[in-house]
């Protein structure tokens, strides 16, 4: 039997190994790729709840203090916990891991709309309704675009607390980069584990950033508003975006 090479570091279970990434690549892929599906569908899901529970709250206030609540309550419960409270329901699939995300992402979400909504300028209201627009023309125009800062802050906690939450669906076979982690950590592959673990690091890196563009174009008044500086020019920047919502409807 031919030993092995010194220069093989499979062979020596090296925590770094380019010999790793070339061999195992489409299987890092895989991951990557199902831990994506995973982290974007959970994310989705829980902003399509969050946004009406938001909004739920801020028109009747007696719904806060329940809203709030009940969404602290699932974020407090452990996640093997919550897998197994859903397990009766969505058994051992995707979905299982997808509703459980999206349950942990609504209190972040839902906290950082509300935060945002109830932050929108006075002035700004009175200048919609003072043209005219109707409860729901002033919710769309004004102060949804007005609370992205806040939403999207909660958005951006929310989207790597998933990257990071979505290892654990390997309990389930669906954890995307998580299978490859307690795999490699069940038979000490010091490669694996080191590659997966990095690579969903990089992952959260990434979807923060891709959300934090995201914000600053989705809010060109506030670049305006940082350079001008002053809460005069905030308020022309407020002002702005009212008079170019008026021109778009």
């Amino acid at each position: 039997m031919t030993a092995p090479s010194p220069d093989d570091c499979l062979a020596r279970n090296d925590w770094i190994c380019g010999d790793y990434l070339s061999t195992r690549r489409q299987i890092l892929l895989d991951a990557v790729v199902q831990h994506l599906q995973l982290t974007v569908i959970s994310v989705a899901l829980g902003l399509v709840i969050a946004v009406p529970l938001a909004l739920l709250a801020r028109r009747r206030r007696w719904t806060v203090g329940p809203v709030l609540g009940i969404t602290t309550v699932l974020y407090t419960i452990p996640s093997l916990a919550m897998f197994s409270l859903l397990l009766p329901v969505y058994g051992l699939s995707a979905t299982l891991v997808v509703v459980g995300l999206a349950l942990y992402s609504l209190t972040l979400l839902v906290r950082n709309i509300l935060a945002g909504l109830d932050g929108v300028p006075a002035e700004a209201k009175e200048a919609a309704r003072g043209m005219g627009y109707g409860p729901t023309r002033q919710l769309l125009a004004i102060e949804l675009p007005l609370a992205v800062p806040a939403a999207m802050a909660g958005l951006r906690i929310a989207t790597v607390s998933a990257v990071a939450l979505t290892t654990v669906g390997a309990i389930v076979g669906y954890g995307g980069l998580g299978n490859l982690i307690y795999a490699g950590m069940n038979s000490f592959f010091k490669a694996q584990v080191l590659t997966a673990s990095v690579l969903c690091v990089l992952l959260a890196i990434v979807f923060d950033l891709l959300l934090l563009v995201a914000e600053r174009l989705l809010t060109p008044w506030r670049r305006a508003g940082h350079r001008a500086r002053g809460r005069t020019r905030a308020g022309e920047g407020v002002k702005r975006l009212v008079t170019a919502a008026g021109r778009r409807t």
